[in-house]
């Protein structure tokens, strides 16, 4: 939410052998698949757990937390304690409020989906195809997807996303380096109604705010 991790080199070698026009209808398919899947979530809220891993395995962090996510583009992630963390989006602008630091981080919301994660699940996810080469692979009421960008400029090396059920169930982000994110969510409902002022952020008085 990989390819040096989950493609063996037999899939590589029986996707070598394919014809160009075969593997584009593959890609195609996957999109439409995972559009759809995303799609279905107007609204979404759910608690997670988050591991980061290094390249050799090492855990490097842990952390928990839920999320509420409305479309188009608004999200809001709370980690709880000790390392707690609150992100919000309105769909224009991303507060980023750390407790500890008494510090606020206001930004402009970059748009680009190999920029921002969370906007797969809550964002426009039409042009899926122009960012990412797809796969997927179902078994079962499981269905997993692999995104790998398209262009070199992104926050990540490749994404995994799996569904059960046609729900999202978890998310694996891999980078340059090796280093893994695994985020497993639980307990998802969607299309429930939302209270819209979970998507806007009042600053609490005495904390330091950093513009970008």
């Amino acid at each position: 939410m990989i390819k040096t991790l989950f493609r063996s080199s037999l899939a590589t070698l029986c996707l070598i052998g394919l014809p160009f026009a075969a593997l584009a209808e593959e890609q195609g398919a996957a999109a439409e698949r995972l559009n759809t899947l995303l799609s279905r979530a107007n609204t979404m809220t759910a608690g997670f757990s988050q591991m980061t891993l290094s390249s050799n395995g090492a855990n490097l962090q842990e952390a928990s937390g839920s999320l509420v996510l409305k479309r188009p583009g608004m999200f809001r992630w709370h980690t709880v304690p000790p390392a707690e963390q609150l992100l919000v989006s309105d769909g224009e602008q991303i507060w980023l409020y750390d407790p500890d630091l008494e510090q606020v981080t206001i930004q402009k919301m970059d748009k680009r989906l190999t920029h921002t994660p969370a906007l797969l699940l809550s964002g426009d996810v039409s042009t899926l195809e122009e960012n990412f080469d797809i796969t997927v692979v179902e078994s079962g009421n499981v269905s997993e997807f692999l995104l790998t960008p398209r262009v070199n400029d992104t926050l990540f090396d490749s994404l995994r996303l799996s569904f059960l059920d046609g729900k999202i169930n978890d998310m694996q982000l891999s980078d340059a380096v090796g280093q893994r994110t695994n985020i497993l969510f639980h307990d998802v409902t969607v299309n429930q109604g939302v209270q819209q002022e979970q998507f806007t952020f009042d600053i609490p008085s005495g904390v330091d705010v950093i513009s970008e």
